[in-house]
């Protein structure tokens, strides 16, 4: 039963069957990503065992961003109880002085600084915990934030020291530097072009929110009471805190030390001196005992915080599953070969311009791997023999693939921003997955008119 069309078939049954139910919202991903592509396993005839051998690899792969997942949410928590970002984000309200657009654009600004370090959980990480009270007490939509941030994060992802430069690199045995220079004119032409984007998405959001508060002088002026909004927002937060009736240490020292702790986090995660995981780890039990002065107070605090995380931790526990089993069959390798058996001998010398067209839906129905190791051999192959060079159609498959890293649920750190934002990964993909589409497509022909890709 494990034939190339069989492992194909059913590669693709999985993943359109569990990408609508993530879409349509018709059950919980963690029961999406496990029974489907198990069931998808042993109807083709996988042993439970061989199953079992699947799930174990794919966990191997997600272990980290798990336990990263777990602590940084806890962490980020504790922030949230002693009001350690209130301050801050009353003072970006106010330099904001009401004007929805500026809040996009300093989110696509801020983002792009974030990714430098090519890692998409950093960035989230970064990203999402501080603008979202932000997004909040502006009644902005976070699932803008987490276009704007994704589009930028992905954009950003050509630099050499990121996953698919290093990837491409290995393919085409060409330094990712090489490759860099020859896509630089490229990333900064997307960059211009997210944050062409950010400026919509903020002035969609300024006639949306308008409409929703129906206040004379919000409508007609077209701003709102920067003042009130921070006072309302801070007032919002210390309702919330008050509610959940526990006891922080109220000693300005304890504040200030834990402020130390996440400057020194931060600056830790941007230069990679330890990974997130254990980084997030020591700096959690770093604090509790700053801010929460009995034992079961901080344990308290781990609980308060606990459900939060592991429900997304289990989500990602069941991408596990997901990506395990299709890569593991080896559907998702039968998946991208049938993709491009399927193309007439005539779209030869166009063979890498029509893969990048089509780079961020092949998002949804190969992993990373899948699509760098896996499509981009065969279509080098295959455009080479009609004069193109390696470079030009890794260049192709890069840019109309980059642009969908933060818009596919294959990839675990977009898993990780859903979690950080509370937000829902169907509506996340109805806003950005055209959005992403169409700036891929746009970069393309850029591309292609500028001889980029010859």
């Amino acid at each position: 039963m494990h034939t190339p069309l069989g492992l194909t078939l059913a590669g693709l049954a999985i993943i359109a069957l569990t990408v609508g139910l993530l879409i349509r919202g018709k059950t919980s991903p963690v029961v999406a990503m496990t029974l489907v592509p198990a069931a998808g396993a042993l109807l083709m005839g996988f042993s439970a065992a061989e199953i079992g051998e699947f799930f174990g690899t794919g966990l191997t792969s997600v272990m980290n961003v798990v336990v990263m997942f777990i602590f940084a949410i806890i962490y980020f928590g504790i922030l949230q109880d002693i009001g350690l970002f209130t301050p801050v984000v009353t003072a970006l309200i106010r330099a904001t002085r009401g004007n929805v657009v500026l809040v996009t654009l300093g989110t696509a600004a801020i983002a792009t600084v974030a990714h430098l370090d090519g890692a998409g959980a950093t960035t989230f990480l970064l990203t999402i915990p501080a603008l979202l009270p932000l997004y909040r007490a502006m009644h902005m939509s976070r699932y803008v934030l987490l276009a704007i941030v994704s589009l930028s994060a992905s954009v950003m992802n050509m630099v050499p020291w990121a996953g698919p430069v290093g990837r491409t690199s290995s393919v085409i045995e060409l330094s990712p530097t090489e490759i860099w220079r020859h896509l630089l004119p490229m990333q900064g032409v997307a960059l211009a072009l997210v944050f062409v984007i950010a400026l919509l998405l903020g002035l969609s959001e300024r006639r949306r929110i308008a409409r929703l508060r129906h206040s004379p002088e919000f409508v007609g002026r077209g701003e709102v009471d920067v003042q009130a909004i921070a006072r309302e927002f801070v007032e919002t937060q210390r309702a919330e805190r008050a509610a959940q009736g526990y006891r922080v240490r109220r000693a300005r020292w304890a504040s200030a030390a834990t402020a130390l702790i996440s400057v020194v986090l931060l600056a830790v995660l941007v230069t990679g001196l330890l990974p997130p995981a254990p980084a997030f780890l020591i700096a959690t039990t770093l604090v509790l005992p700053l801010n929460f002065e009995s034992p079961t107070e901080q344990t308290d605090a781990m609980r308060r915080h606990a459900p939060s995380a592991l429900a997304m931790a289990s989500v990602i526990i069941a991408a596990a599953m997901f990506l395990g089993v299709l890569s593991g069959s080896g559907m998702l390798k039968q998946i991208a070969l049938s993709l491009l058996n399927v193309l007439p001998a005539s779209v030869g010398p166009w063979v890498h311009v029509i893969v990048g067209y089509l780079g961020v839906p092949l998002d949804l129905a190969t992993s990373t791997d899948a699509y760098y190791f896996s499509v981009l051999p065969i279509v080098q192959e295959t455009a080479g023999s009609f004069g193109v060079s390696a470079l030009g159609a890794a260049s192709a498959l890069i840019i109309g693939n980059i642009i969908g890293t933060f818009v596919s649920p294959f990839s675990p750190a977009l898993w990780l921003a859903i979690g950080l934002a509370r937000a829902d990964m169907g509506r996340h993909l109805r806003l950005s997955f055209p959005l992403a589409w169409g700036l891929s497509a746009v970069l393309v022909t850029v591309a292609l008119l500028s001889g980029v890709l010859t």
